[in-house]
């Protein structure tokens, strides 16, 4: 059953109205024709199973069957903080920490980061890696759209950072894979976790300092050398292993 994200005042009476990008998904796209069924998420996670029951060139009604409450979500956010890769890795990186329970994605300018983005550049990648965000989670069938935050510097990412309650920091130079199983398996139910992931070229030395000193747990993700897009998917692969519940 196909999914899609609504604002809660979108059903009243029982019935689902839906307007905007989506009709013309529902309609031309999909070619859902009334008798179809869909599923509506909420801003606060409930699922409503509604069948279409009137289709417009402007809007399309269905009639709400039965609601319940999003299992889908992990209790932990996990606000993952990337370092800006080349190409069009970062599409893959948000499509698949979305699928892995990621609540939100920072993309961070680092000291070896090869992609240099200008402010209007960088407002349309992020533009095009919410639209990426939005898609990976109506098909994994999540509660929200992760958001993708605003291009930050590193500066600025550590000092967001800090709010978290668990700061973890893969890097190639760690080892001992006992402690970041000790590091994850203390992450409580609820807890906020802050995940850094280094560029194509790893962290600086500054970097990784600068990490320890906001408090970041710094630790190994194993002992092969993992490119940066495998980096992030396999720390998000461990912490979803370790916080599903």
């Amino acid at each position: 059953m196909f999914r899609f994200f609504i604002d809660s005042d979108q059903i009243e009476g029982g019935v689902l109205s839906v307007t905007g990008g989506d009709v013309n998904h529902i309609r031309n796209v999909l070619r859902m024709k009334i008798g179809d069924d869909i599923e509506a998420v909420d801003e606060n996670g409930n699922v409503a199973t509604c069948r279409i029951r009137e289709i417009t060139a402007d809007e399309i009604y269905a009639d709400v069957l039965f609601t319940e409450v999003n299992e889908a979500e992990l209790s932990n956010r996990i606000t993952l903080y990337m370092g800006l890769p080349k190409f069009d890795k970062m599409e893959l990186i948000v499509q698949k920490a979305v699928e892995l329970g990621v609540y939100r994605i920072v993309p961070v300018r680092m000291k070896r980061c090869v992609l240099k983005l200008d402010e209007k550049k960088a407002e349309a990648k992020v533009k095009r890696w919410q639209s990426i965000a939005e898609a990976a989670a109506k098909q994994a069938k999540r509660g929200i759209i992760p958001e993708i935050a605003p291009v930050a510097t590193y500066i600025q990412a550590l000092s967001e950072a800090r709010n978290a309650e668990h700061i973890l920091f893969p890097y190639e130079c760690a080892e001992d894979i006992a402690k970041t199983r000790e590091f994850i398996s203390g992450i409580g139910p609820g807890e906020s976790v802050a995940v850094f992931i280094g560029p194509e070229g790893g962290f600086d030395p500054a970097e990784v300092e600068a990490a320890k000193e906001s408090g970041a747990h710094i630790i190994t993700l194993g002992r092969r050398i993992l490119r940066t897009e495998t980096a992030a998917i396999s720390a998000m692969s461990v912490l979803m292993f370790y916080l599903e519940k």
